[in-house]
């Protein structure tokens, strides 16, 4: 059986969150960033942050086999911010301990009128997408969110990130609108939708 667990980043956890970081980059489906990070780079970004902004990373763990296994392939642990999950395909390649998704609440403007709002990432493996590891993470960051005294949470996304919108809309995320042309990746521009969720 395996299962994951959140908890909040180090520096060690580096490495891995550039990983998935770089994936979402390549994949087009997540940000507009272009340039490729390293983990020197996601080192300093991690110990650049305070308390009000963390990080949390999803790590694969080992549980014994006897343990009960959900016909829905996700469910709750006694354990808080521990879940069970199904392996996903041997195309993955992970095995346990391993980092399968990050997530942080960011600063949303530097201005003071605006501390008590976060804008939002999450980052999945590729493996893992679409197996309700995103949906924890993004509860745990409405969870922090609220500990840490924010009233709201942002975040922009992709009009055909059609997964992701998905999932912030049953999360509670509303649209407040788009951003024509936005960006551009590939030489093409892109739309980026924006969203919020009142805490």
């Amino acid at each position: 059986m395996t299962a994951y667990r959140l908890r909040l980043a180090s520096e060690p956890d580096a490495e891995a969150i550039c990983r998935i970081y770089n994936q979402g980059i390549e994949d087009r489906v997540a940000t507009l960033e272009t340039e490729l990070r390293t983990p020197d780079e996601r080192r300093q970004w991690l110990a650049s942050r305070d308390a009000r902004h963390p990080v949390i990373v999803a790590e694969l763990v080992e549980t014994p086999s006897a343990e009960p296994q959900p016909a829905n392939g996700l469910s709750a642990d006694p354990e808080p911010g521990r879940a069970y999950l199904r392996p996903p395909s041997v195309q993955a390649g992970l095995t346990a301990p391993a980092t399968i998704a990050w997530a942080s609440l960011n600063v949303f403007s530097p201005r003071e009128a605006y501390r008590f709002v976060a804008d939002i990432s999450v980052y999945v493996e590729r493996g893992w997408r679409g197996r309700g590891v995103g949906q924890v993470m993004l509860q745990k960051l409405v969870e922090l969110g609220r500990t840490h005294g924010y009233h709201k949470l942002v975040l922009s996304t992709f009009p055909g990130n059609a997964a992701g919108m998905a999932l912030y809309s049953k999360s509670g995320f509303r649209t407040v609108g788009i951003y024509r042309e936005q960006g551009q990746l590939d030489g093409k521009w892109v739309d980026t939708i924006v969203m919020e969720k009142l805490l």
